[in-house]
């Protein structure tokens, strides 16, 4: 038995993917506390875990980021990250490393488990390694790991090698570093204070100094690594077996369309549906397509009078749904990226903020779909990516193939499998002797 520590932002997306973590390491009899926002508590607590809030200092609900920042709305996608990183994951960063070091000692903890974005992990990876318990970082973000021909993260740019790419990405790095400067800037004030010194790298560049990183997709979906240790794993997708919402009284008409679009800015960035619901909508009025809208708790009457061919609900039961869906119109949230990937989903992705471009570019970049490179895309622009995806064989091919890789994937017990060789220093004696990954 381990004592395990998770940490994640207190934010629904970084959340919600470690919680079956939790529940599997729970169900095989290792003690574990999660430490995030308090109104994860309940979530928390159901997987059998020990839920310890943050400090009020690093808490914050992320469905009210938009009216606490408004200054972020109209920014460009690369100045939004910068913004959102700085202000939301790094600034709170020195509070979530007090609670942390002081967990691990509390419960004398054998394992960090974190999200990406986790900054008090990134401090607490400051610490020399006699000091500290090692750090797993569950990947529940695009993978930010340095690899060739790479552009900087956040530009939601494909690989490019060559002289070409060489010089490409050269100077978008050039431009990047300055961009976040005030990223590294506020990353180097909490760390100095923190741990007496300055990162020994870029904030957004951290991963390589964890112990290891259990990605949750495929390679397929992730752009090549070669040179990637062995404490690069990639585990797929872990998914939570959950009560199925009930099925709504339309629910027929699933089953006998012959072209199913699901459209939903999922559960968070949903406030406003003009940004994607709504251009859905509109883009594929009197289409044959029937247009599933799942709205993420907003109420449907919001959505206003729907076309014909439109149907509407505030949550679906998403195993069934996905069974009939021809194509997945999002914004590009990795979980529901995944989650329709899972199921041999092609997509159309009208990137938001966040990690979304990245997200959006991997789907171009692995044949699955269409990147509209927008948040704000027009409803003929809509049309045509919906009617191209379904149009074309290859897109729904490329899906099923991550789909079967995802099957594959070890899932749950692989990212166990990893954490214990970490514990036990296994995969630190692979890593010294050159022994293949896990």
């Amino acid at each position: 038995m381990s004592e395990i520590l998770i940490a994640s932002v207190p934010v629904h997306g970084h959340v919600v993917p470690l919680l079956p973590i939790a529940r599997h390491f729970v169900e095989r009899g290792d003690r574990v506390t999660f430490l995030t926002g308090a109104r994860f508590a309940t979530a928390v607590e159901a997987t059998g875990a020990e839920h310890i809030p943050l400090p009020e200092a690093a808490d914050f609900d992320d469905r009210t980021v938009s009216a606490r920042y408004p200054e972020r709305e109209g920014m460009p996608a690369v100045k939004a990250i910068a913004f959102d990183f700085e202000h939301i994951f790094v600034r709170p960063g020195e509070h979530q490393y007090a609670a942390l070091s002081a967990l691990v000692d509390i419960r004398d903890a054998d394992v960090v488990v974190c999200d990406p974005l986790f900054v008090g992990a990134v401090l607490y990876a400051e610490l020399p390694r006699a000091e500290r318990v090692p750090i797993v970082v569950a990947g529940l973000v695009p993978l930010s790991y340095p690899g060739p021909g790479l552009a900087p993260f956040g530009m939601g740019l494909p690989p490019l090698g060559g002289l070409i790419g060489g010089i490409r990405n050269k100077i978008l790095a050039a431009g990047t570093k300055r961009l976040f400067r005030t990223v590294d800037a506020a990353a180097d004030e909490i760390a100095r204070r923190a741990v007496g010194h300055a990162l020994s790298g870029p904030v957004l560049d951290w991963l390589p100094r964890a112990d290891a990183v259990c990605q949750l997709t495929v390679p397929s979906f992730e752009y090549p690594r070669p040179d990637a240790p062995a404490s690069v794993v990639f585990t797929g997708p872990i998914t939570a077996a959950v009560a199925p919402h009930a099925r709504p009284d339309w629910w027929t008409d699933v089953e006998r369309a012959r072209t199913v679009v699901h459209v939903t800015q999922g559960t968070i960035a949903n406030d406003d549906p003009s940004e994607l619901i709504l251009p859905t909508i509109e883009g594929l009025a009197g289409t044959e397509a029937l247009v599933v809208v799942a709205t993420g708790g907003l109420p449907v009457a919001s959505l206003g009078a729907l076309p014909a061919n439109v149907r509407a609900a505030e949550f679906l039961p998403y195993e069934d749904l996905f069974a009939h869906t021809d194509v997945f119109v999002t914004n590009g949230g990795y979980g529901g990226v995944q989650y329709a990937l899972r199921h041999g989903v092609p997509l159309v992705v009208a990137p938001g903020k966040e990690d979304k471009v990245e997200v959006a570019a991997r789907v171009a970049w692995s044949g699955t779909g269409v990147n509209l490179r927008t948040r704000r895309a027009t409803p003929a622009a809509i049309r045509a990516a919906v009617q191209r995806v379904s149009g074309t064989p290859g897109y729904r091919r490329a899906a099923q193939r991550i789909a079967a890789d995802i099957s594959a994937a070890s899932g749950a017990a692989g990212f166990a499998a990893t954490v214990d060789r970490i514990v036990s220093g296994t995969l630190a004696a692979d890593l010294s002797t050159g022994v293949a990954g896990a």
